[in-house]
């Protein structure tokens, strides 16, 4: 496959990255994991393959996920799976392709510079960045362009990015630590206290996806999950309800609920009537979590909107933010 450089737009997720190619769609989508010789610094597998691995591996065998809460924290590794996700795109190519990466809304300068640095190392002929909130409202459909004010929250594995967004930029925003991964971790901490049962990340995610919820369901829904048993060290199965995932996720639930809060009390009277016209937009994978959409609603008492294919929003945004690059520059 021989290509002339491409445009990439690529929502660099703490959890999954998706590429988006111009004129082709979404090209690849794999979780953000990368498994590293620890003798060698030789990389063994990227994605699927290295999340397999994650919590079963061999002392010389690392599988890490290179960013956590939206940020770079290691950069050798970052680097290298953007190199191994990039060849995958494009294959051999002529000229080194243009590439559009979404960061959180409140990143540092030096945070910025990473994934700029990250990026060109990895292939790049040319970085630009977009913050997630705008993003995602471009893939939800939104017309930012507009004088009137657009609320989104998007929820993704490591951040969850609010902005009231209006003429194509953010008017206020805030970025918090508090997001899919965020609630795996109160998972895990309920069960240890309550069953006195250790899990892994990997199977509190599956209570998170399965049965978890952060507003009463109709109907309680229940699980078994394995895990090792704190008392004599053996491996134990339990059942897990969702009422029990109710009280173990409220609490993240709960402080992203008040960030939207504090965002609408610092937005203009004007763009505050917009939103409470419209709506408030929810995308992200984080924002799947049952009930989510109705908690808010219910304590901030403006409609909640789950926007189509909230996964894929913020890179679909990226995509179509390429197109536009001379207006957004």
């Amino acid at each position: 496959m021989f290509n002339w450089g491409q445009d990439i737009g690529i929502d660099l997720g703490t959890a999954t990255v998706i590429a988006y190619v111009k004129g082709k769609g979404i090209v690849l989508r794999e979780p953000s994991v990368v498994a590293v010789d620890s003798n060698t610094g030789e990389v063994l597998a990227v994605g699927k393959e290295a999340r397999r691995m994650l919590g079963r591996t061999p002392g010389n065998i690392v599988a890490t996920r290179p960013l956590r809460e939206g940020v770079i924290s290691n950069y050798t590794v970052t680097e290298k799976m953007l190199k191994y996700f990039i060849n995958k795109i494009c294959g051999r190519f002529v000229f080194a392709p243009r590439i559009m990466i979404c960061i959180p809304s409140r990143v540092t300068e030096v945070e910025k510079k990473a994934v700029i640095d990250a990026a060109t190392q990895a292939g790049a002929r040319k970085v630009y960045l977009i913050e997630e909130p705008i993003a995602a409202a471009i893939g939800a459909g939104i017309d930012i362009s507009k004088p009137c004010g657009n609320m989104v929250v998007d929820i993704g594995g490591g951040t969850t990015d609010i902005a009231v967004i209006s003429l194509g930029g953010s008017v206020t925003s805030t970025s918090l630590k508090v997001a899919g991964d965020k609630f795996d971790e109160y998972i895990i901490k309920y069960i240890k206290k309550k069953h006195n049962v250790i899990i892994g990340e990997r199977t509190a995610e599956d209570l998170k996806v399965n049965i978890g919820c952060v507003y009463p369901k109709m109907q309680d829904a229940e699980m078994d999950i394995r895990g090792r048993d704190l008392i004599d060290g053996l491996p134990k199965t339990i059942t897990i309800h969702s009422s029990e995932m109710l009280e173990a996720m409220l609490e993240p639930a709960l402080m992203i609920v008040d960030a939207v809060h504090s965002v609408l009390e610092k937005t203009p009277p004007e763009l505050a009537a917009d939103i409470s016209d419209k709506g408030i937009y929810m995308t992200g994978g984080g924002c799947l979590v049952d009930g989510l959409d109705k908690l808010l609603q219910e304590k901030i008492g403006i409609n909640v909107m789950i926007a189509q294919d909230t996964v894929s929003c913020v890179a679909l945004g990226t995509g179509k933010a390429l197109d536009n690059l001379d207006s957004l520059k």
